[in-house]
């Protein structure tokens, strides 16, 4: 009997019909009532929680949070299942290495066994962690960042220019798949500025005649600083229509500015989970996907659901993922709230506010919590700053938590009343004062990373250091 092969394993026209996309997701999401919303959610749950029972994996963390097969019956009962987060699935990998014991091919029939794919997560927040996919959960996550893409506006005579990286990281990749398989866009995968020099990329941009940028909003706003050092004139060399990427709370404004006037989309979901969320042409927050992802937006210290308003941790159940890597309340760590009211697409999908920072890379200081991922968007607008900034959180010998903003600047670095207006717009805004340096333009770079890795560094953290003065 030959073995299936990825294309073998797949049906793309019931994929299509199973996840929309363009006009036929936005009847889609306005069609299914709540109620039958939930009938689906349940029943693709107890597929993924079947599947589960039979990966080592889930047998070990269910077993020891007290369930058993048979407890689970219905997402009523999901919250008597613990969360895991990246530390549970980097401990499965010292277990069984090189690729743990969470994904559960080895649970199948031999003669059953689906290819398997595999890529890494950046390594953001550590060392990269293993991300296997099947042909079907990899397919729906294309298909489901392609809705994404349609519903901010990507049409089929679109260049598409992605400042995604590749190699191992799966980021790249799946963006390319998901316009080359699901889109009639002409796609041009320049990657990270260590794959293609920032020169480069523009000069590409002009050449391609590219009309949309994808990637990660602080590479993108570097771009546009090169082009016009380089003499490449967006709005005029370069036509860019559309930006689709990870904006957070960064300032549209500035940004669409930058490239010559621009419409600006964001979208959300990380490397094991696929897209949970994206934002429509009503610019209204991201509707959450909600016909093949399960969000909580949990406490984040208890995992108890998180009150209207407040900001909570993003837990994730992917519902469509029941071949490889089943994902049962995963905590991205990434945080957000939900957003109030109705669409007025008239989806019947709930919203969230987008990426508002990480949990793990959370400080708080004096009982105040400060995200530094969300500094960008409380620098004021100035024609003096860059835009690009790092935070130190520091801790002096009194045992005081300090945090300091160093923020690149054009020009002067010791223009007292610059630092002062910054200080007192992120003290206002933060609810803490903060020590603010000025920083030549350019000269964060080496400690941001700004131009090699997809998300720059936002923090470094020296409090739990040693002190050379201690004992």
């Amino acid at each position: 009997m030959t073995a299936a092969t990825y294309m073998t394993a797949l049906n793309g026209a019931a994929l299509l019909s199973e996840f929309p996309i363009g006009d036929a997701f936005l009847a889609h999401g306005r069609s299914l009532s709540r109620d039958e919303l939930y009938q689906r959610q349940n029943v693709m749950f107890r597929r993924c929680v079947a599947r589960a029972w039979a990966i080592p994996f889930y047998q070990r963390l269910w077993g020891n949070a007290g369930a058993q097969p048979g407890d689970i019956k219905s997402l009523d009962d999901l919250s008597r299942l613990p969360v895991f987060d990246k530390s549970d699935l980097m401990a499965s990998i010292e277990r069984a290495p090189p690729f743990g014991d969470f994904h559960g091919r080895d649970s199948y029939p031999e003669a059953e066994r689906p290819p398997v794919i595999i890529h890494t997560t950046s390594g953001t927040t550590g060392n990269p962690q293993i991300v296997p996919f099947g042909p079907r959960g990899r397919e729906v996550q294309n298909l489901l960042l392609a809705r994404a893409y349609r519903l901010h506006g990507m049409a089929d005579t679109d260049v598409v220019h992605s400042v995604y990286g590749h190699g191992l990281i799966n980021g790249g990749h799946y963006i390319r798949e998901a316009v080359t398989h699901w889109t009639g866009a002409t796609f041009i995968p320049a990657g990270t500025g260590v794959e293609t020099r920032s020169v480069r990329q523009v000069e590409l941009m002009r050449s391609f005649g590219a009309t949309v940028i994808v990637g990660f909003v602080d590479y993108i706003k570097r771009l546009a600083t090169v082009a016009q050092e380089a003499g490449i004139i967006p709005g005029r060399d370069v036509k860019i229509r559309l930006i689709c990427g990870h904006i957070g709370q960064e300032d549209r404004v500035e940004l669409a500015k930058s490239w010559g006037g621009c419409d600006i989309f964001d979208w959300y979901g990380v490397a094991d989970t696929g897209t949970i969320a994206s934002e429509g042409p009503d610019h209204d927050g991201l509707y959450v996907m909600e016909d093949a992802q399960y969000l909580e937006v949990a406490k984040i210290d208890t995992h108890a659901p998180a009150d209207d308003g407040e900001v909570g941790d993003m837990i994730v159940t992917p519902l469509y993922k029941d071949d490889i890597y089943p994902m049962i309340r995963f905590n991205t760590h990434d945080v957000t709230r939900w957003r109030p009211g109705s669409s007025s697409l008239g989806l019947n999908f709930r919203r969230i506010d987008g990426f508002l920072g990480r949990s793990d890379n959370m400080v708080k200081l004096r009982g105040i919590n400060v995200f530094p991922t969300a500094v960008s968007s409380m620098l004021p607008v100035s024609g003096a700053l860059t835009g690009e900034y790092i935070c130190r959180a520091e801790r002096d010998e009194n045992d005081r938590d300090t945090l300091v903003v160093a923020v690149e600047v054009h020009g002067n670095t010791t223009d007292p009343a610059l630092a002062e207006s910054i200080r007192n717009t992120l003290r206002q805004k933060l609810g803490i004062d903060v020590v603010v340096e000025l920083a030549p333009a350019g000269s964060l770079s080496p400690l941001t990373q700004v131009d090699v890795r997809q998300k720059p560094i936002r923090l470094i953290d020296t409090r739990h250091k040693p002190s050379a003065t201690r004992p």
